[in-house]
């Protein structure tokens, strides 16, 4: 029997490369890995809400100059900004995070159709609009991708500009909240004004800066999302309260 022969103490566990100093030089995997402690949670969750390229950073390059980043996170750079989908995610967590520590009454999707599943659903989106905005989203991109389908950008790079304008959105939907909830006063329909109009403006920036006609695209666009998915969730659950009586 053959014995194996050895593999050097210095090989790359990844792709079996030699190392050469402290990273492999063909996939960059570290020597040797710092062990998990509370002071690497520390470090990681540092990393991630840094104002260099973290989720603070983002934030500010999102709302200074968002189409510009965006484009340049597709084309150019991918480590600049937080990744579209996690950051979308962060952003409805802080917001469903506020909206049970400070309980303001959302009152963004509304409606009642009587002892149904089309009213649990609708009280469940309303409830939870933090993680039904991530599926909202899945719509308006695909809104999107119709209306500016000359564009060049796929079905995925149109989901990226969506995903990042609507986790904007849900930062200032908790901002509002958050007011409403200190001070009482009756603001909140104003954030969901300037949430949707945020995300109109970074979908017009993003594709044809500057023509009124890239707005107007991109307002019907927004809405028709939001529509389709609404009027899916209605078709499913009267689907269900269909099967269930006929069962």
């Amino acid at each position: 029997m053959k014995s194996q022969k050895a593999k050097p103490l210095n090989t790359c566990k990844k792709c079996e490369s030699e190392f050469q100093g402290n990273y492999c030089h063909n996939c960059g995997t570290p020597l040797t890995l710092r062990r998990i402690n509370g002071k690497y949670i520390l470090s990681e969750i540092g990393s991630l809400f840094n104002f260099e390229k973290g989720f603070l950073y983002t934030i500010r390059e999102l709302i200074i100059r968002p189409g510009e980043n965006i484009r340049i996170f597709i084309q150019e750079d991918r480590n600049r900004l937080v990744k579209p989908i996690i950051f979308l995610i962060l952003c409805s967590l802080l917001y469903t995070l506020a909206q049970q520590a400070f309980q303001w009454e959302d009152g963004y999707v509304t409606g009642n159709i009587g002892e149904s599943t089309v009213t649990n659903f609708l009280i469940w989106i309303q409830n939870n609009y933090g993680y039904a905005n991530v599926f909202m989203g899945l719509f308006i991109g695909l809104w999107t991708r119709t209306m500016f389908r000359k564009s060049g950008f796929n079905i995925y790079e149109n989901l990226i500009v969506i995903f990042f304008a609507m986790g904007i959105g849900m930062l200032i939907f908790a901002m509002f909240g958050i007011v409403v909830s200190v001070t009482g006063w009756k603001i909140l329909p104003f954030g969901g004004i300037i949430g949707v109009l945020y995300a109109i403006w970074v979908i017009g920036s993003f594709f044809y800066k500057g023509k009124v006609s890239t707005y107007i695209k991109a307002f019907f666009a927004y809405f028709l999302g939001y529509f389709t998915f609404m009027i899916l969730v209605v078709l499913i659950a009267f689907l269900i309260d269909l099967i269930s009586k006929g069962s």
